[in-house]
């Protein structure tokens, strides 16, 4: 795998849970089995992506958790998500992910074992803004 500085998209997982002060073994199992899979595929994706583990994504009622975010695109937050079921969903979604300019699709396009498990799809930060009378743009 490539340096970690190489790679534009971040995969994060919640992997340890402040709600019950546990590690998160269904995460840290997510953790393993997506970034082997992701690694098995070669280049692109593997150099593409990093995956992390994190401390409490506050969605602790909607275990696992996994988020997709890269600079300039969109971030979605994906909730229900299972370690056994979903590997090959995740991976897809990877793959559109990174190759849309602004990671942006539509609820039709995600795979199916996504559907209903999307928690918050929030829009690129704008980097710059101008004040116009109190107004930003």
């Amino acid at each position: 795998m490539a340096e970690p500085t190489s790679r534009q998209h971040k995969i994060t997982i919640c992997t340890d849970c402040r709600f019950t002060g546990a590690p998160c073994a269904p995460g840290a199992e997510l953790f393993k089995r997506l970034n082997g899979s992701i690694a098995a595929l070669g280049a692109p994706l593997d150099r593409d992506f990093s995956i992390a583990g994190t401390a409490c994504m506050a969605a602790c009622t909607r275990p696992c958790t996994i988020g997709f975010q890269a600079t300039g695109k969109a971030t979605y937050l994906f909730g229900d998500v299972s370690p056994e079921e979903d590997i090959d969903d995740l991976v897809s979604f990877a793959a559109t992910y990174a190759a849309r300019g602004d990671g942006m699709t539509r609820a039709a396009e995600r795979p199916r074992g996504l559907k209903g498990k999307t928690l918050a799809r929030i829009p690129a930060a704008m980097l710059v803004s101008e004040d116009l009378g109190r107004h930003f743009q």
